[in-house]
């Protein structure tokens, strides 16, 4: 099945990607800890960081992919070669890109104040001057990040569409390879210094991003030519497809600016640390799942669309939801039980200290319980970009990012939450905002869930709620033997979480939720 086999190669290389960035993250929190300096880096960080998770991971892909496909498709159907004509379309994109994107990123490294302070609104309650100074400084370095990181998506659309799933997923390794080689060989003598550090190797990662790209597409005999400024019909259209997709699948990326801004701005110091760091465990799953699926299912569903082969989109999708869940509710139910003790083992060393493990498991006991969320809405919006709607996912997003920013507010301000209360609302929304796709595209007819969807959907919850209840039991015992060296550490996770994930499928298999047939077909052809 194609599905599962591009869903496999993409998350296979994010799973390389996501080990290494725990590597990163570890020696991050290693060195630098949870404060003053890693604060202002991860505000510097996140700004070019959400331009890559909305253009890499989300817009760009859902307004470029099914565009450029069916460029393709239309000019072979008059005769043509097809991808000429695809590259031309990607050429003019480019013209009109490169030079925004130039002018975009000199203005902010010129003048980058205002937007630090957009974020941090100048670190009132956690730093004050000097952190918001900091910030500013790292900012202008990791910028460039931003247009680099563009052209990469460019180029990686192209790849995707041309089903060379594997080129644009393993480029984020080079990133964490450059951030890696950063702290470990030129890292500074204290921790602002090992920050700036890690503010350069982001910016030259995005240059062998984008030369590996570059070269990728060479092999695959894609060049792209750099021409005046081209606005042809093809790409206005593409450029109002563009916007609102933005905000449509950049829902969950613009929550965690919001929450970033207020912890940054209104809580103590160390707050947006802890945040960062939840975040990257639970962004761990989604990565795997959630992008994995949604990438490999909106160039099938396009294609399917296009044919008008409804009943086969609607049958993609069903399994795509039961793939998604058959692997993030064991993921959701082990972050949520085992938070402090994954914390503990894989962060808590050096600067990095005990209350820093408490708060930040807190953040990742909340922010998981909107995982499962987070990946449906992965897996729901391609249905509406297939067919063209960009304006539905973007009023259900800007509906979602409003009642976000009450819950914040309410939670932050209203209760003695603070940084767990912004957990919460993120987790609350997606759930919101995966609930509304659902509803629309149930509504139109474009979208139900089929009998064996219904049938497994619960099975996997409880196979989920046993795995959970398990891990309960064995934390008390594995926790106490987290603080020793790697290998300790390294034994105590798998013990706690191995036997809980075996327990898990062993519970699907036997509530029905999924057969040992069926796992024996896929690997065989995985053999195959």
């Amino acid at each position: 099945m194609s599905l599962v086999r591009n869903t496999a190669t993409i998350g296979g290389l994010t799973l390389v990607s996501r080990i290494l960035g725990f590597m990163r993250d570890q020696l991050m929190a290693h060195f630098v800890g949870a404060g003053f300096a890693s604060d202002a880096f991860l505000v510097a960080w996140r700004l070019p960081n959400l331009f890559r998770q909305l253009f890499a991971e989300g817009a760009f892909s859902a307004a470029y992919v099914p565009m450029f496909n069916r460029i393709i498709a239309e000019d072979e159907k008059a005769g043509g070669e097809g991808l000429p004509a695809g590259i031309r379309f990607a050429e003019n994109v480019l013209s009109i890109l490169l030079p925004f994107l130039c002018v975009f990123t000199t203005l902010i490294m010129a003048f980058p104040k205002p937007v630090v302070w957009l974020i941090t609104l100048g670190f009132k309650e956690g730093g004050g001057p000097q952190k918001f100074a900091l910030a500013t400084e790292l900012t202008q370095i990791t910028f460039p990040y931003l247009a680099l990181i563009s052209l990469v998506s460019l180029m990686g659309g192209i790849m995707n569409s041309l089903n060379r799933f594997w080129v644009n997923a393993a480029a984020p390794v080079l990133l964490n390879i450059c951030m890696i080689a950063g702290i470990l060989f030129f890292r500074g003598h204290n921790q602002i210094d090992t920050a700036r550090t890690q503010a350069i190797a982001v910016t030259v990662s995005g240059v062998a991003q984008l030369a590996w790209l570059i070269w990728s597409g060479r092999q695959a005999g894609v060049v792209l030519k750099l021409k005046r400024p081209t606005p042809s019909p093809e790409v206005r259209k593409f450029l109002s497809i563009l916007g609102p997709a933005i905000v449509g699948q950049g829902a969950v990326q613009i929550n965690l600016l919001i929450i970033t801004m207020l912890a940054a701005g209104f809580l103590s110091q160390g707050a947006v640390s802890y945040i960062y760091y939840a975040d990257r465990l639970n962004q761990l799953p989604l990565a795997l799942v959630g992008i994995g699926v949604g990438t490999a299912i909106l160039p099938v569903i396009s294609r399917q669309i296009g044919r008008g082969e409804e009943a086969a989109a609607v049958h993609t999708q069903n399994r795509a939801i039961e793939l998604s869940l058959l692997l993030a509710l064991p993921s959701a139910a082990g972050l949520m039980t085992a938070a402090h003790p994954l914390i503990h083992g894989l962060m808590q060393s050096g600067e990095f200290r005990p209350q820093d493990t408490d708060n930040t498991a807190m953040v990742l006991t909340a922010l998981s319980f909107g995982l499962p969320a987070y990946i449906l809405i992965k897996v729901f919006t391609p249905g509406f970009y297939a067919r063209g709607d960009t304006r539905t996912p973007v009023r259900i997003a800007m509906f979602e990012m409003a009642c976000n920013m009450a819950l914040n507010l309410a939670l932050v301000f209203g209760t003695k939450l603070a940084f767990v209360g912004l957990a919460i609302s993120g987790a609350t929304c997606a759930w919101i905002n995966a609930g509304l796709l659902y509803y629309v595209l149930r509504k139109r007819d474009l979208f139900h869930t089929d009998a064996q969807l219904r049938r497994r959907a619960p099975r996997l919850l409880l196979a989920a709620i046993a795995m959970g209840a398990v891990i309960l039991l064995v934390r008390p015992t594995v926790e106490p033997h987290l603080s020793g060296g790697p290998l300790p550490r390294a034994i105590g996770i798998l013990t706690l979480v191995g036997p809980a994930g075996a327990l898990y499928f062993l519970c699907a298999f036997l509530f029905g939720a999924f057969r040992w047939s069926e796992a024996k077909a896929l690997l065989q052809r995985r053999r195959g």
